[in-house]
């Protein structure tokens, strides 16, 4: 097998198959900086291992090559590598969390371990030194311990245990490595040891170790981590105060046949002074101890804790790691005083090693040199900003922290950064020629860059009283417009200054009153003029104008209501792929909608992708040289996933694509300018990633999924041939039926169609009860399809077309009992039982004095109809057709208060699911 030839290096000796997948992972920017860094080579291949939010990074940095160990959906919270380098163990924590043992030879997941811990998932995890077991803490409130031993295919663990709250959160755990039947665990304030025999049998040995003076009889700080002394006779554990506890146990530590009725002893003897500076990493190597510090100070000491050497430089910041290279240097011949009378002293003291610092900055140090390498230096805080060069292959990363970089993306090359220290960079966009490069700073600020040097071109501009979230420039760069989080739109306009061009500042107005989602320049049709939309969640669209606007008042020249209950999201121009224009927006309910471009009537609604959360930014894929020119494609994010969508979108399921790349939230993405590249901000995982475009995939899962009306058929309950269809075809019949008249005696013409009159009859009919808006948006859908084309309205559908309408249309996720119970929430109060409820008469009044107003006829109609005529037991339903109008109704059938539940099963007479 792959696995049994492995040997190490041989991830980067062969290249990639052709990925199968439309969007493939090319490279990891940035990694979890509070995670370990392992080095797994060392020497001529340089080879580090990481973990960037959900993936498992294994990268070679002399060859400037990754490989990537997928198959987490949450991101990774813990991580462990066998003492050979070879087995790397990761978990995750949320729903559905995983643990995966992972060979870093052949990069194959050799044991999968699904519901290990089903409360929230793994906290801490550690590999025994045999590599045969596995330790795991959950995240839960009553945290459970488990040893596994993964060689084994069953999914239960060997052993398991509960932990009492009152240890405090244990969160790190190390095995004995000469004992893989012992292990311990600490937390900020309490100490853990254990000991397993068999099965169903792991006992906490020493509970009792909580911190306080007055157990340790001096001030000892907060547990850091926790080692076995190599003497096996004593463990040891770093504090924040720079002392180490140190704790003897029982001798002979052998392995008894069964639990005795008292654990082994564990005491602690001594708490000895290390330093002033608190110690955040401790560890065994060999012969030696070795700890790390908030200063950045290496320090080895020999088994009674006397000082061997120390390595420091002022650029290391908080160690969060350290890993050693297993190759052994040669013995410096200046450094003799370091090592003593024992060899194996000496060559610990030989072995380079990788530091990761919790300032997400990886050094190489060299013992033999004691020269501190910067290998990585990535952003600490949360990235929210990207944009590419609209011409070259440059992408510009900014994050909270004030870092700007600014990459190379073919060859992977970092070129150019700056800091700012005043204020997080929240987001960026390169001007239409590439030549400047604006930034929208937290704080509110606007800097517009030189794109190359990254050096401010004009004075900083302050117009924004919170963080900038939207920047664009217009397409013929004169204009630069910002949102941010007060609901304004700001507006720059470039002017010529003394032969030089320069920028300043003309407008700025609050023109939403809820959070702004998109800020979108395009071209006026009947000039070249640049036109400015803005779209809020408070459904407005806002358009601009840009010449009638003049220093401190900008124009408004149209608001339109886009959606009726839905929040539209994001939006963008539509690809021109008939005679009339359009922008395309996103909508919480995972629709999309079509609008004209000059008059903002909605044309089309689509179902759009529906990957557990709706589209939150989108972007039209520029063409690629190899790309059909007849096919476009469209970009999107979600909460947590980015995917590709074919155009034109119809509701075609096998259309669209996506893949999870940010679980903790995608915060923006960019495109390369040739569009085979797009980038993807993973906001607080601090990271961005580098996915490759592969059209052809898609394409070919659109293939498979079917043709025509195929792909509508199997989104129908029961598909073509089940009973939703059959009733479908009976309710079409039977409009026809009442088209003609029930009672005709004339001969009846059969039809494939249906008067557009009748949809909403049919719609509700089959379950989908629109609105009145719905209901004209349908129509108008079907009446004006071909009337740019053909002049002509069209003034019935047949059943294929309806099928699409109907799909397209009617609730993503179906009625949810979750969205009435809410609406209970905002109209309702709470009456004596604690239930929400509406009163009779209030209930009656908002359905004719609010939303879409009914009158009392309808009204009457509509309740006789849902309880009128529903007979009681004993009733035929003859005896209850007499129509009594809606006061008797009311006063007999609906009660004083009503409830969500009452209002679904007693008055709409719709089933609750258990």
């Amino acid at each position: 097998s792959l696995v049994w030839t492995a040997t190490p290096g041989m991830l980067f000796w062969k290249k990639r198959d052709s990925s199968l997948h439309a969007l493939d992972l090319s490279w990891v920017f940035g990694y979890n900086s509070s995670l370990a860094v392992h080095s797994l080579m060392d020497g001529e291949d340089r080879v580090l291992l990481y973990v960037s939010s959900h993936t498992v990074v294994i990268h070679d940095i002399l060859q400037n090559k990754q490989f990537h160990l997928q198959g987490h959906t949450n991101v990774i919270s813990c991580l462990c590598v066998s003492e050979d380098k070879r087995w790397v163990a990761t978990a995750d924590r949320g729903p559905d969390a995983l643990i995966i043992v992972w060979d870093s030879y052949s990069g194959v997941p050799v044991r999968t371990i699904f519901e290990s811990h089903s409360e929230d998932g793994v906290c801490a995890i550690a590999i025994s030194q045999d590599a045969k077991y596995l330790v795991t803490i959950s995240t839960a409130a009553v945290q459970k311990v488990c040893v596994w031993r993964w060689t084994l295919p069953t999914g239960q663990p060997k052993c398991s245990t509960e932990l009492k709250p009152e240890f405090g959160y244990q969160d790190y755990v190390i095995f004995n490595p000469q004992n893989p039947h012992e292990f311990v665990s600490n937390s900020k304030t309490q100490v853990i040891f254990y000991l397993w025999v068999r099965q169903s049998q792991l006992w906490d040995e020493n509970t009792a170790w909580l911190l306080s003076p007055q157990i340790f009889k001096c001030l000892v700080g907060q547990f850091s981590q926790s080692v076995f002394h190599f003497n096996n006779t004593q463990a040891l554990t770093g504090t924040s105060a720079g002392k180490l506890v140190v704790w003897d146990m029982d001798n002979p530590r052998t392995l008894p046949k069964e639990l005795p009725a008292k654990p082994h002893g564990v005491t602690a003897t001594k708490v000895v002074s290390m330093q002033k500076e608190s110690l955040t990493v401790v560890e065994v190597l060999e012969s030696c101890i070795v700890t790390g510090d908030v200063k950045g100070q290496v320090k080895f000491y020999d088994g009674q804790l006397r000082l061997l050497t120390i390595y420091s430089h002022e650029k290391v910041g908080p160690i969060q790691s350290i890993s050693f290279s297993t190759i052994l240097r040669d013995p410096p011949r200046t450094r003799a005083s370091w090592s003593d009378s024992s060899n194996s002293v000496s060559l610990t003291l030989n072995r380079n090693f990788i530091l990761s610092t919790s300032d997400a900055t990886m050094f190489h140090v060299a013992t033999d040199s004691t020269e501190f390498e910067i290998i990585m230096k990535e952003a600490k805080k949360a990235v929210n900003a990207i944009a590419c060069h609209p011409q070259e292959p440059l992408v510009a990363v900014g994050s909270h922290c004030g870092l700007l970089k600014v990459w190379e993306y073919k060859q992977t090359q970092y070129l150019v950064s700056r800091v700012f220290t005043e204020a997080g960079i929240q987001c960026l966009c390169y001007n239409p020629e590439g030549h400047f490069l604006a930034a929208g700073f937290t704080d509110g600020s606007v800097y517009i860059l030189d794109a190359i040097s990254l050096q401010s071109i004009c004075e900083e501009f302050q117009f924004s009283q919170s963080p900038v979230t939207h920047i664009s420039f217009s397409h013929d760069s004169k204009y630069l417009a910002t949102a941010d989080e007060n609901n304004s739109v700001t507006v720059y306009k470039s002017v010529l200054q003394n032969g030089s061009r320069c920028w300043e500042h003309l407008a700025g107005l609050e023109s939403h009153y809820k959070r702004i989602r998109s800020i979108l320049f395009g071209v006026h049709s009947d000039s070249n003029e640049p036109r400015l939309l803005s779209l809020g969640e408070d459904r407005q669209l806002v358009e601009y104008d840009l010449n009638s606007s003049i220093k401190d008042h900008l124009v408004v020249t149209h608001r339109d209501r886009l959606e009726q209950a839905a929040v539209p999201l994001c939006l963008t121009w539509y690809p021109q792929l008939s005679n009339e224009s359009f922008f395309i927006t996103a909508n919480n309910c995972y629709k999309m909608k079509l609008y004209n471009t000059m008059t903002k009537v909605c044309r089309k609604t689509l179902l759009g992708p529906t990957y557990g959360s709706p589209l939150e930014k989108i972007q039209i894929l520029p063409r690629t040289s190899s790309a059909d020119p007849k096919q476009h494609y469209l970009v999107y994010i979600t909460k947590d996933k980015v995917g590709l969508q074919m155009l034109p979108v119809d509701g075609n399921p096998h259309k669209s694509s996506a893949f999870i790349c940010h679980p903790d939230g995608a915060a923006d993405f960019a495109i390369s300018h040739d569009g085979r590249y797009i980038f993807t901000a993973g906001g607080q995982e601090r990271t961005f990633m580098k996915w490759k475009v592969n059209l052809p995939a898609l394409d070919a899962a659109a293939f498979l999924g079917g043709e025509d009306l195929i792909p509508f058929y199997n989104l129908l309950d029961g598909g073509r041939e089940g009973k939703f269809f059959r009733e479908l075809e009976d309710y079409f019949y039977y409009v026809q039926l009442c088209s003609q008249g029930i009672e005709t005696l004339e001969t009846r013409q059969v039809s494939t169609h249906i008067p557009l009159e009748e949809i909403s009859s049919v719609m509700r009919a089959i379950g989908f009860y629109p609105s009145e808006e719905e209901i004209e948006e349908m129509i108008n859908e079907i009446k004006f399809s071909k009337y740019v084309d053909t002049g002509e309205e069209v003034t019935k559908i047949n059943l294929d077309d309806f099928i699409k309408l109907y799909i397209n249309h009617r609730p993503a996720l179906g009625l949810s009992m979750k969205t009435i119970q809410r609406a209970f929430q905002v109209l309702g109060y709470d009456n004596k039982k604690g239930d929400k409820v509406i009163d009779k008469g209030n209930f009656l009044s908002l359905l004719q004095c609010r939303g879409e107003q009914m009158t009392e006829d309808e009204l009457a109609q509509c309740l006789t109809s849902l309880l009128g005529r529903r007979p009681k037991e004993g009733e035929s339903e003859l005896d209850t057709c007499d129509h009594t109008g809606a006061a008797a109704l009311t006063e007999e059938d609906i009660p004083a208060e009503i409830t969500a539940e009452i209002f679904v099963k007693d008055i709409l007479g719709l089933p609750i699911a258990e």
